[in-house]
């Protein structure tokens, strides 16, 4: 089973997502955060495990591009998705150049991050 952990700031769209993921995919949500610095916490932790991090990118208290940026330079082995409800192409490219894997918007690309989740194998 995948070991995901989950930054997004609305509390409704978290609730829906974790459900979502747990439901379609062999999936567990083990740990989130709702800004940046909750989140190079919980991931600096050297007790917490995950194969997958989700990043909002529009944070109230930082951004997701800052966890990005914090995993690229501590060399994190983790793959890395961001979720986002602007998916620009020049915003796409600057995560993608941050370590992120792949780019999801919101409003269109469950469906897509779901599959993208699915496909994924367990490190271990």
């Amino acid at each position: 089973m995948i070991k995901a952990f989950l930054v997004e700031d609305s509390p409704v769209i978290r609730d829906n997502l974790i459900s979502a993921l747990e439901e379609l995919v062999p999936l567990s949500v083990v740990g989130w955060a709702d800004d940046e610095a909750g989140a190079l916490r919980w991931l600096g932790d050297p007790a917490n495990v995950c194969d997958l991090a989700i990043l909002d990118i529009f944070l109230r208290a930082g951004s997701g591009t800052g966890i990005l940026r914090a995993l690229r330079a501590a060399g994190s082995p983790l793959q890395r998705v961001v979720l986002t409800n602007y998916a620009s192409p020049d915003l796409a490219r600057q995560c993608l150049e941050l370590g992120a894997e792949r780019v999801f918007d919101k409003s269109r690309d469950i469906d897509a991050l779901i599959n993208y989740c699915a496909a994924l194998k367990p490190r271990g």
